[in-house]
């Protein structure tokens, strides 16, 4: 049976009694602010077609990736979907390497290359944004085998979405997990629509993630995503039972995206009622004025604001002044040797 966790207790020194400590919660609500400018002024530019290709936007789900990304170590992995600028930023990516990726700028993490669907940063153990559905769950099982065959203590958290539950990968990558007794948290972010179609209108299920791990040995809870002091919560434990040998775990979160499937979708057919409960539910509002009832003054939250507003203005500024990409690019990184010399 699954276990539906609300307010988790006993997660770690970082809390106590269910409840975040307070400087935990603070870096949370930060990680968030900045996630949100950051993907706002990302679809401005967009709109000003400076924005090159697709992206998908992470607006409303924002306390998953920062929930989790405040509780892993940096030496932890993370892998993510092709909606991956907010664990991207959770790793402490710079934004303004980010910014210019999505331009198609030489400032940017793969120099412009790869854009907002294949945003990697080795260095920060962002270890990629991939593309084709359920295909990263295996690999990050590979990086939680090299965690656990060297001994390091790395953590590999694995996000993915609740349209992935029913791809053959997921159930494959849960059964190995648990098999080889990794050390991997995999999150479900489910924001109920997989694209167009809604996840309960093609599973049996009412948890397609939680109800399902169960039955390959997997740990499993369904959180509510939406709420920034359980998720941090549940990352704290699933990730410190997955250090300690505990083995891999299953979080299920719930939560709800506020526009649509990527940059070109207005949500349409979305039940506008269903719309207006999420939005009234955004997690970032609700965990400020938890902090404010909690006693922080708010000049201390409206410093935060205006630092994250500051920090986005200056990565928009460093990324537009950065140069499109030489030619010379094109081949690096497709091919071993750096080019494609050998084959002629």
């Amino acid at each position: 049976m699954t276990a539906r966790t609300e307010q988790p207790s006993g997660a770690g020194a970082a809390v106590a009694n269910g409840v975040p400590a307070l400087d935990a919660r603070l870096r949370v609500y930060q990680m968030m602010v900045e996630m949100r400018d950051f993907e706002k002024r990302a679809y401005d530019l967009f709109l000003q077609g400076l924005v090159k290709g697709t992206s998908h936007l992470g607006l409303g789900q924002e306390a998953v990736a920062a929930g989790f990304g405040a509780a892993m170590r940096p030496e932890d992995y993370t892998f993510a979907t092709y909606r991956g600028h907010n664990h991207t930023l959770a790793r402490g990516v710079p934004m303004a390497r980010i910014m210019a990726e999505l331009m198609g700028r030489e400032l940017g993490l793969m120099a412009g290359k790869g854009g907002s669907m294949h945003l990697t940063s080795v260095e920060h153990r962002m270890m990629g944004s991939y593309a084709i559905v359920g295909a990263h769950l295996t690999i990050a099982n590979g990086a939680a085998w090299s965690s656990k065959l060297r001994g390091t203590g790395e953590v590999t958290v694995c996000f993915f979405g609740d349209g992935t539950t029913n791809i053959g990968a997921f159930h494959e990558a849960l059964n190995l997990a648990a098999v080889w007794h990794l050390p991997v948290v995999f999150v479900c972010e489910n924001n109920r629509w997989m694209e167009y179609t809604p996840i309960r209108s093609v599973t049996a299920v009412d948890h397609p993630a939680a109800d399902r791990a169960p039955a390959y040995g997997l740990s499993a809870s369904v959180v509510d995503g939406n709420d920034a002091d359980v998720v941090y919560s549940v990352a704290t434990s699933a990730i410190e039972r997955a250090r300690s040998g505990g083995g891999p775990s299953l979080v299920e979160a719930e939560t709800y995206r506020h526009g649509g499937h990527s940059r070109a979708d207005p949500g349409k057919y979305r039940p506008d009622d269903e719309v207006a409960a999420w939005l009234a539910r955004d997690p970032i509002p609700a965990l400020r004025h938890r902090l404010l009832d909690a006693g922080v003054p708010e000049a201390r939250l409206v410093a935060i604001e205006q630092a994250s507003l500051a920090a986005v203005d200056e990565a928009t500024a460093q990324a537009q002044a950065s140069p499109a990409p030489p030619r010379s690019l094109v081949e690096r990184d497709v091919f071993a040797d750096g080019g494609a010399s050998w084959r002629r």
